[in-house]
């Protein structure tokens, strides 16, 4: 079980991300969006994003940097692991908590307002609460991490995610030792890959570049107007 969920299923949800979220955007792109509620509860809404995707972006940042760069770069660099553990610690237990806060009035905004609750799917529901269980396990490892503080677990998990991404069929070993929090961190964040692209989270992938150079500029009319102009036509 342990080198399937940490040695297989790694490169199937990186699949089924990529393909899937292929698959969606050319066969239903009118589903490709966040499907935002804004109009409704509006405040609660904007501090609950701010504080969610703020939080988010920062995590995802530092693990992405963090666990993808070669553990050499960083000797090379003189950033000592134990220094590195502490900083991955503090910075992702701040954006972390930041970021919960922000996704537990976003799910609370989304339980408790009828209105908001008719619009909204299972998907949008559990999704939410999942990131929220996965912000939450984020989170118990921070005093985890204190207790190694020699960077131990840190030089792990780094092994294991450059292993995945250079085809190693060792990667899973290098966190057979891991501590059971790191692993179900890991094994959700997975599975969250997996239901990404049936799911809003695929907005994730959308930016708005072509704007930078679109001809001219987009027309905003109200209906009145609309219908005016097409009687004039």
């Amino acid at each position: 079980m342990h080198e399937f969920l940490f040695g297989t299923y790694p490169y199937i949800a990186l699949s089924v991300l990529v393909l899937g979220s292929i698959a969606r955007y050319e066969r239903d792109p009118f589903t490709w969006k966040s499907s935002s509620s804004q109009l409704l509860r509006r405040r609660q809404l904007i501090m609950g994003s701010i504080l969610f995707h703020v939080g988010v972006l920062i995590i995802f940042a530092g693990h992405l940097f963090g666990l993808l760069i070669p553990i050499e770069v960083f000797d090379a660099l003189g950033v000592g692991h134990g220094l590195k553990q502490v900083m991955a610690a503090v910075g992702g237990g701040i954006a972390g908590v930041i970021a919960l806060i922000g996704g537990v009035m976003l799910a609370h905004r989304r339980l408790t307002d009828p209105r908001v609750r008719a619009r909204s799917t299972p998907a949008d529901t559990g999704i939410i609460l999942i990131l929220i269980l996965q912000l939450i396990l984020g989170l118990a490892t921070v005093p985890i991490s204190f207790q190694h503080l020699d960077g131990a677990e840190m030089a792990k998990l780094m092994a294991w995610a450059n292993g995945i991404f250079t085809l190693d069929s060792q990667a899973a070993s290098y966190i057979e030792g891991a501590n059971i929090v790191f692993k179900a961190h890991i094994a959700l964040g997975l599975t969250i890959f997996v239901l990404f692209p049936f799911t809003r989270l695929v907005h994730m992938l959308s930016f708005p570049v072509r704007y930078l150079w679109r001809p001219g500029y987009q027309i905003v009319r109200t209906r009145k107007q609309s219908q005016i102009k097409g009687q004039e036509v």
